[in-house]
C-alpha cells in the first residue's frame, strides 16, 4: 500500500491537469511520481508494479490511463524500435539515452548536447519535435 504522500501528490497531479482522480488513476499516479523523482516506464513495468503493491488494475486499464496521462500533458511518450513505448514523467524537451542490454531508457545530460543544423521540413509542413535516442550498449573494456 502506498504512503498517504505519494496518494496525495499523485491525487494532486491529477487533479491540475483536470483529470479526474479515481482510484486506479491514484493508484498508478501515486507510483509514477508519488516519491518527487522522475521516472520512465513501460506499461508492462507499471502493471507490475501496481499488482506488487496489491492494487487490482487490468493491463488494458494501464494502457489507457497512460495515454489519457499523455493527452492530458502529464507524460512524454518516447519510442524506441518503432514498437516498444516507455512514458517519462520529465515532459520538458530532453535526450535519452536507450540501454540496449537493459532495455532501459534513461535522460542523456540535455546540456551536452548540440544539433547544429536540422533537415528542411517539406513543403506544407513544420517540424513539431525533434526526439533524440542515443543508443548504448556496454563494452567489456
Amino acid at each position: 500500500m502506498q504512503n498517504a504522500q505519494a496518494i496525495k501528490r499523485g491525487t494532486d497531479w491529477l487533479s491540475g491537469a483536470g483529470l479526474r482522480p479515481t482510484r486506479q488513476r491514484v493508484a498508478l499516479a501515486s507510483l509514477l511520481i508519488g516519491d518527487g523523482q522522475h521516472r520512465h516506464v513501460t506499461a508492462e513495468s507499471l502493471f507490475a508494479a501496481v499488482q506488487a503493491q496489491g492494487d487490482r488494475v487490468s493491463l488494458a486499464t494501464v494502457y489507457n490511463t497512460l495515454k489519457a496521462f499523455c493527452d492530458a500533458g502529464l507524460l512524454q511518450e518516447v519510442t524506441v524500435d518503432g514498437s516498444k513505448s516507455y512514458f517519462d514523467t520529465n515532459t520538458h524537451d530532453h535526450p535519452h539515452f536507450y540501454w540496449e542490454d537493459e532495455a532501459r531508457l534513461t535522460d542523456a545530460p540535455a546540456e551536452q548536447l548540440e544539433i547544429s543544423r536540422l533537415p528542411r521540413a517539406p513543403d506544407g509542413s513544420e517540424i513539431a519535435s525533434v526526439d533524440v535516442v542515443i543508443r548504448l550498449r556496454r563494452t567489456d573494456s
